[in-house]
């Protein structure tokens, strides 16, 4: 079996406290030993030239599968959500879903908890599990029938799934695109408040202490929700959340002018949670930052702003706005890639995302310090939807390995 060195580089291991320096041996598809090791005499060596080693990106929910953007970003490994065309609903869409990046990189359906994901009648999430499926969502929609939720929780908790969900009450949000306040006023959108967000995770949170299910809330955005998130955790009960560097460096003033760009689910907040989600990332209350990728055309987006599509190309910027955390000191290196690769695998129950011993060998070579500027007009994505289009950024992955190969 081929072993490949992978020498002179800074190890980003989300397991550790600090860079180092040191050698990745692998063989195979598998990492055999990290740090400072004893390279065989047969191994291929592949010289880092000083850039940083880390496990690969595990994207925790896009809407799409793109390999242009994935690459650019550094992204290995993708969860897919079940909001797709064809909702991910049945074995034959898992399976198919399973095979949709191969051989460039790894998909993870999240099946859909119910059919058609209309929040009414549970999938079969079994025989979706063994077709691939490695965790059940509620897609972008939250599940209003408490009863229909308890038993999705309950159903999932036996077969050791995590159930994905979607924070927005929708008696508050269902035909809201802005948060509540001077912004969505001004502008004249129909919005709702931010409470919408805290009120369906205290609900859903209930229901996961009732069943001992875990629970991961894609996108919480919210200091109220933070809030109630760090009293699960505290509380002991499998729950974990995720953001986006949308959440975390925007604000609701970026609709402005009517910026279909910036219209996502749910949508943009105040300043004062965007600071609340920072702070959740610092204190470990967030597990998870996703790109949310979800690319665009004209079509969905040179609209009206009530009537555009939510979403955005988020695969290829998810690295280097995630670095801005580190550079402002709010994380360091070794736990951004925690968030952004270790708990993601976790969460889906994949050997990935980690330097351990037999894990996964998905890797990127990152220099964090690489200038370049987001153009919409030149993303490698599928379309150019970024609120972030002329931002100057810094971080790029310069090459990417997965299953032991490199691309």
């Amino acid at each position: 079996m081929s072993r490949i060195a992978i020498v002179k580089g800074k190890l980003a291991d989300p397991a550790g406290d600090a860079l180092v320096p040191g050698t990745v041996l692998i063989e195979g598809d598998r990492i055999l030993a990290t740090g400072a090791v004893d390279i065989p005499a047969d191994a291929q060596q592949v010289d880092a030239g000083g850039l940083v080693v880390a496990p690969g990106l595990i994207d925790l929910g896009v809407f799409a599968t793109d390999k242009p953007a994935f690459h650019f970003g550094g992204i290995t490994r993708a969860a897919l959500m079940p909001d797709q065309r064809a909702p991910l609903d049945e074995v034959g869409l898992i399976r198919e879903a399973t095979r949709a990046g191969k051989p460039d990189f790894w998909v993870h359906p999240i099946a859909a908890a119910t059919r058609g994901l209309k929040g009414t009648e549970m999938a079969e999430m079994g025989l979706m599990q063994i077709a691939g499926a490695k965790a059940v969502g509620t897609g972008r929609q939250w599940i209003a029938d408490s009863g229909v939720m308890l038993r999705i929780l309950s159903y999932a908790s036996g077969l050791g799934l995590t159930v994905i969900a979607h924070a927005e009450d929708g008696g508050l949000s269902a035909k809201a695109v802005a948060t509540s306040g001077e912004t969505a006023t001004r502008l004249g959108l129909a919005h709702a408040p931010a409470c919408a967000e805290a009120m369906a995770i205290a609900r859903d949170i209930m229901l996961a202490r009732e069943t001992g299910a875990a629970i991961h809330f894609r996108l919480v955005t919210t200091k109220a929700g933070f809030d109630l998130i760090r009293a699960a955790k505290a509380e002991g009960l499998k729950v974990s959340c995720g953001i986006s560097p949308a959440y975390l460096f925007l604000n609701d003033q970026a609709m402005t002018d009517f910026r279909t760009f910036a219209r996502l689910s749910p949508p943009l907040r105040s300043d004062a949670d965007r600071h609340a989600s920072i702070a959740a990332v610092a204190d470990g209350t967030v597990d998870v930052i996703t790109s949310g990728h979800d690319p665009r055309g004209p079509e969905d987006k040179r609209l009206p702003f009530a009537d555009a599509s939510p979403g955005m190309a988020g695969a290829e910027t998810l690295l280097a706005l995630s670095l801005n955390l580190v550079r402002e000191g709010h994380v360091s290196l070794n736990r951004l890639m925690t968030l952004l690769s270790a708990n993601p695998a976790k969460i889906l129950g994949v050997n990935a995302g980690s330097f351990a011993p037999g894990s996964a060998a998905d890797l990127i070579l990152v220099d964090p310090d690489a200038p370049w500027i987001v153009d919409s007009a030149k993303m490698a994505a599928s379309a150019g939807n970024t609120p972030f289009d002329k931002v100057p950024v810094q971080g790029r992955a310069r090459r990417i390995m997965k299953g032991g190969q490199f691309f």
